[in-house]
């Protein structure tokens, strides 16, 4: 498949995501923050990367798909980071969900040294990021997507390209929101079935033939009612995704209480020690009581 691509981060996401591209094809250079993480990939065909200057050094483009603001931030800024080899004629491709700012500010650094930035943050989980069936939300350096479309095409069902750097993010948050809300929205529903007397199992194959059905509630709700969160997206990654879109709330002063108290929910359930849990388990600040 021609040069080799780099990729930084195999969490969760990362890692799917990259196994993909190797089972494609594509040539990998990974690295990650804790270097054994890398071993499973190097099984798959990959090659490691000592530092994320290193990895960038060697590749034509670099993927980032790190977990918050923060580690975004590091492993570009960071010594041995990206910034370190960046430049003319070399990409950085952002797929972390970050907020506006942050983006802006990476975008910023890796132009100056010429190289060429494109936010691509995704819609989808663990699943879909296996599967190869993400919707992918770009925007920056038009020449870079581009250049990235044919890795995009394995990893995702869909691409956006959004235009200006800022509107992947902004688009991502506002998706992200509506999922939050939406989920606590499904949490109640499902303990105001059981506390009434109703079979829960019954209103989700109600749900499913109704003009509410949606994939989320199908996957969602049997494990629900099981007591089964299995991370596909960790419930501290929905909340940093709540609390980012309120603050894009704020800017725009638009009024937003239906995702404030879905915050508030996300939080609540944090501090009852769920957060590595997936989002899903925001049902057990309604059900009350420990796991």
């Amino acid at each position: 498949m021609g040069e080799e691509i780099g990729f930084l981060g195999l969490g969760i996401m990362g890692k799917a995501m990259a196994v993909n591209l190797l089972r494609h094809g594509f040539k990998l250079t990974v690295w990650n923050r804790t270097l054994s993480k890398c071993d499973e990939l190097v099984e798959h065909g990959a090659s490691v990367g000592e530092t994320p200057a290193a990895v960038v050094k060697k590749c034509k483009y670099t993927i980032g798909m790190l977990s918050d603001p923060a580690a975004a931030l590091s492993v570009v800024f960071d010594k041995d980071g990206v910034l370190e080899h960046i430049c003319t004629g070399k990409g950085y491709i952002d797929m972390s969900t970050v907020d506006a700012d942050t983006s802006s500010k990476i975008s910023e650094a890796i132009t100056s040294k010429g190289g060429h930035f494109l936010e691509a943050p995704v819609s989808g989980s663990k699943k879909p990021a296996e599967d190869g069936q993400l919707v992918i939300l770009a925007a920056g350096e038009k020449a870079l997507y581009e250049q990235a479309l044919p890795a995009f095409n394995v990893m995702g069902k869909k691409s956006f390209f959004l235009g200006h750097v800022g509107n992947g993010a902004r688009m991502k948050l506002v998706v992200n929101m509506i999922m939050g809300s939406m989920m606590n929205a499904f949490s109640e529903g499902l303990e105001l079935a059981d506390r009434s007397g109703l079979n829960p199992q019954t209103l989700l194959d109600v749900l499913d033939l109704a003009a509410i059905a949606n994939p989320m509630f199908k996957m969602k709700g049997p494990p629900m009612l099981q007591n089964n969160y299995t991370p596909a997206f960790p419930l501290k990654h929905q909340q940093k995704d709540m609390r980012l879109a309120l603050a894009l709330g704020d800017e725009n002063a638009i009024s937003m209480p239906v995702a404030a108290a879905a915050n508030e929910a996300f939080k609540k359930a944090r501090n009852l020690g769920l957060g590595d849990l997936d989002f899903s388990a925001v049902h057990q600040t309604v059900k009350g009581g420990e796991l």
